[in-house]
């Protein structure tokens, strides 16, 4: 993860445990200094801030993608945008029986921290659904078939 992340530490996964039968959230933290290259912070600073810069690179990335959605930046998009329950909590089972990923980002540069969350159902998007979907694309078969 840190070789392909360009990450200077390998990252911390948190993922959130309850009392629901599937989905999950994954969090990652990043502190600027011991996370994210010195370079990346500071051409990140240049473009607007640490955090609009690390979802840039996320929607950059899944552009286009069938299954993984990167989520508005910040908690008051989160919450204009009806993502969270009451306001203030995001939902691990909001994807049930979906092969769907969503990815958040909340950074503060104040703080210099932020925080990368995964949403997704583990038993569909996880190993089931990931094989279902590499099984896919190795036969040249469209990505989607079957989920």
């Amino acid at each position: 993860m840190t070789h392909y992340s360009g990450l200077q530490t390998p990252p911390i996964f948190m993922p959130a445990v309850g009392a629901f039968a599937q989905g999950m959230v994954v969090s990652v933290p990043l502190h600027y200094e011991r996370d994210l290259t010195p370079d990346f912070v500071s051409a990140a600073k240049a473009a607007g801030g640490v955090g609009a810069a690390v979802h840039a690179a996320l929607a950059a990335h899944y552009e286009g993608s069938a299954f993984i959605e990167v989520m508005g930046l910040g908690e008051a998009e989160w919450k204009d945008a009806g993502l969270l329950e009451r306001g203030s909590f995001l939902r691990p089972d909001a994807l049930n029986d979906t092969n769907k990923l969503q990815l958040f980002v909340y950074c503060n540069d104040e703080k210099r921290t932020c925080v990368v969350a995964a949403r997704l159902d583990n038993l569909g998007k996880g190993a089931s659904g990931a094989a279902v979907q590499n099984l896919n694309l190795a036969l040249g078969l469209d990505e989607t078939a079957g989920l």
